[in-house]
């Protein structure tokens, strides 16, 4: 039986999420570009104030945490939609009497 709470690669889920990272920026509203991450214009700001000696490696450090951010918001976001994913569809599929296998499988049913 597969564990669809579990985050893998291959599964519509992953797919789903992938397709709404792709199309958000185009959907964005002028609120949501209100509560956006600055990250560039902090990242400057402390830049302007750090000598030349050390530019390269502050900005290097801010490459690195950049990109660890964004591996942590990615993964607590795939984690969150996930969970409430499926949720819904044991929810839904208890009053149904309906697995998630035979819903999503496309293998062998179990």
């Amino acid at each position: 039986m597969v564990n669809f709470r579990e985050v893998n690669d291959d599964d519509i889920l992953k797919d789903w999420l992938m397709f709404r990272e792709d199309t958000l920026l185009c959907q964005l509203s002028d609120e949501d570009y209100k509560h956006g991450l600055n990250f560039d214009k902090f990242c400057e700001r402390i830049l302007r104030n750090v000598s030349k000696d050390n530019m390269q490696f502050v900005q290097s450090q801010f490459d690195k945490l950049y990109d660890d951010f964004m591996r942590y918001l990615d993964y607590w976001n795939e984690k969150y939609y996930r969970n409430g994913f499926v949720d819904w569809v044991q929810l839904i599929s208890r009053n149904h009497e309906i697995s998630l296998n035979k819903i999503f499988c496309t293998g062998p049913k179990g």
